[in-house]
């Protein structure tokens, strides 16, 4: 009755413990990767005054003027090379348009285990072959793996810095070994910077657009404005790739929601150095407090740990921790292993502490 594509799309582990959250009168949810603060009540006020206007019905499938010519001065400021590029529903909307147009059944896509669940799904849906770099355990990218796995045969190569869900930054040097490895087979970097603006310890963030013209550059302003549920994105391209996927936009989302696009102009280039600040002393209490009970690597970015399960199996352990009200994401949803297991530390700092608790008296076995 159904096709084979849609057969190998299966439901979020994330989404399935949230639905088991959902259902306890006092979770500590660990689980979900969503920011701990809200819109901005200025952006709120530009979206209501919006809508209170009449900015209601469609616009253009590449996204209103202002805000693409406001984004592509921005990515240039960044000395990024971009070309072009247009508004889409969040990040997940760029990546479902690249994928579909650029990548075809049998083409080779190279992208880094763990990784952020959409990127299998999509080589799913486009019957693509799948190869993983494998960056366990401490979430770093090889040159042997890169030898191994890129050649001639590549289509796509998907990055994600810093990485959902392990919080892994990549350094220079890895990206330009991707940017070496891409640019001898001719091949795309899709790179997923939907965490860039959150890079704890005044470390760096390099994207490959700094260095090579086929990066396709998706983001959004779901982390860094507070505001997944607004579903507010972008992909940028070469010219004739945003000329090509418009149409395809046009046929599944017609367009990015009309007043969001007018309140995501005052998102671009927002200061977030209070949140970043923040979370990074998030990271640091969690840190700091599981270190010495796990193996686990420190993240550099986003706001994710991704610890090894005592024992090697996430689940056994994650049970442990539902009995006890903790919601943890098991590993397999981001990777071929189940080895590990996602914390989330974007929560309230009761719920953290609260969290670090539990955490360290199961590695103890209490």
């Amino acid at each position: 009755m159904f096709t084979k594509r849609i057969k190998g799309i299966e439901p979020s582990g994330i989404r399935r413990i949230l639905e088991l959250a959902s259902q306890v009168t006092d979770p500590i949810d660990m689980s979900i990767g969503q920011p701990d603060f809200d819109v901005p009540d200025h952006i709120k006020e530009a979206c209501v005054n919006s809508i209170q206007a009449g900015f209601n019905r469609y616009t253009s499938s590449l996204g209103i003027p202002e805000l693409r010519q406001k984004l592509l001065s921005h990515l240039h400021a960044r000395n990024l090379i971009v070309e072009d590029l247009l508004i889409t529903s969040g990040a997940a909307g760029a990546i479902t348009l690249f994928f579909l147009a650029l990548v075809e059944e049998g083409d080779e896509v190279v992208l880094t285990d763990p990784y952020f669940l959409n990127y299998r799904h999509m080589i799913t849906l486009t019957q693509a072959v799948p190869r993983f770099l494998d960056t366990y355990p401490d979430f770093r990218i090889r040159p042997e793996e890169v030898d191994r796995l890129i050649g001639p045969s590549t289509k796509m190569i998907v990055l994600n810095s810093p990485g959902n869900p392990t919080g892994a930054l990549h350094s220079e040097e890895e990206v330009q070994l991707i940017v070496e490895a891409a640019r001898k087979h001719d091949c795309w970097i899709l790179s997923d910077e939907v965490y860039h603006d959150f890079v704890y310890d005044n470390v760096p963030f390099v994207s490959p657009a700094q260095f090579y013209e086929k990066t396709l550059i998706v983001d959004s302003f779901s982390k860094s404005c507070g505001m997944p549920g607004w579903r507010l994105g972008y992909g940028t391209a070469p010219k004739e790739v945003v000329a090509e996927i418009t149409p395809l936009q046009q046929y599944l989302y017609s367009c990015a929601p009309a007043p969001i696009q007018k309140a995501g102009v005052l998102c671009v280039g927002r200061d977030v150095s209070s949140d970043r600040e923040r979370l990074q002393k998030k990271r640091d209490l969690v840190y700091e407090g599981l270190k010495d009970y796990y193996q686990v690597a420190k993240p550099e970015g986003a706001f994710y740990l991704f610890p090894e399960a005592p024992g090697g199996d996430c689940y056994p352990f994650i049970e442990k921790a539902l009995e006890k009200n903790l919601f943890l994401s098991p590993g397999d949803t981001f990777s071929r292993r189940s080895s590990n297991f996602r914390i989330s530390y974007a929560v309230p700092d009761e719920t953290l502490v609260r969290g670090i608790e539990i955490l360290q008296s199961l590695a103890r076995g209490a």
